[in-house]
């Protein structure tokens, strides 16, 4: 056996047998729903600090908010694995960037805006898919565009892609975004976004058995750049008589 050690070339080792090709069938470390929402001066961003192991709650500090540079913010759901794999992808390409640039001043750097690592992950993602090794993710990127326009758009773990106001991941497609549509504005002010979104990530934590009510909240504006906050606990409420009734007919909690 031998190690590779070609320049530009990974160091990886060699084996004169013929290797097994191996490919992740599944998601193993598993984060659940993530969102993200317009609002008047930028774009907001909220995911719990939950990754699952299989049906265990195994890491309860795993910060799945992302920024790659000044200019764009990311959140996955999905195989933790891959997400990690795919930050240092996009941060590695974002340092690349900023050595190769012409100048060394952050104003009159050329760095990618949102919509362009929006497209190179749609890329990634779709040639992944093909060698039949996909990243199991599903991700949103957020930030502004060349333009300086709000940026929102999703990308899954085939490439598939599109851009919205607002956008979730996971449960959060099936809970949260009802909740997202019905209450949200265009001149939302960021005080009501992240109003919204803490309600989004309540109901979730009552509904989705993979959620936490630790959670971060992320925000990108022309003005202060990406923010991501440190994890904090949500309130939450269990008095409600759905809760507390007796499930099955039972005088227990309908459990075994």
């Amino acid at each position: 056996m031998s190690l590779s050690l070609a320049p530009g070339a990974s160091a990886r080792a060699t084996s004169s047998a013929t290797a097994a090709t191996e490919r992740t069938r599944r998601p193993i470390v598993t984060g659940t729903s993530v969102l993200a929402i317009k609002y008047a001066g930028g774009v907001m961003m909220t995911a719990d600090t939950l990754c699952s192991y299989g049906t265990m709650a195994k890491y309860k500090d795993a910060r799945r908010l992302q920024s790659i540079n000044p200019k764009t913010l990311i959140g996955g759901g999905g195989e933790y694995s891959d997400f990690q794999a795919i930050t240092e992808l996009l941060k590695r390409n974002a340092l690349e960037d900023k050595c190769t640039a012409d100048s060394l001043y952050d104003e009159d750097s050329s760095e990618e805006c949102a919509r362009e690592v929006w497209n190179y992950l749609r890329a990634v993602m779709y040639n992944r898919r093909n060698k039949m090794n996909p990243l199991w993710n599903d991700v949103i990127v957020a930030g502004f565009s060349a333009r300086g326009e709000p940026f929102l758009g999703f990308v899954d773990k085939i490439g598939t892609t599109y851009e919205d106001n607002i956008v979730a991941t996971g449960f959060g497609s099936y809970l949260a975004l009802p909740i997202l549509r019905e209450k949200y504005r265009e001149d939302m002010t960021e005080g009501e976004a992240r109003a919204l979104l803490e309600d989004c990530m309540r109901v979730l934590f009552y509904r989705d058995c993979r959620a936490l009510n630790k959670i971060q909240i992320a925000k990108v504006t022309k003005e202060d750049g990406v923010l991501i906050s440190e994890p904090y606990e949500i309130e939450t409420d269990w008095s409600s008589a759905s809760f507390v009734a007796p499930k099955g007919a039972l005088d227990g909690d309908g459990g075994w």
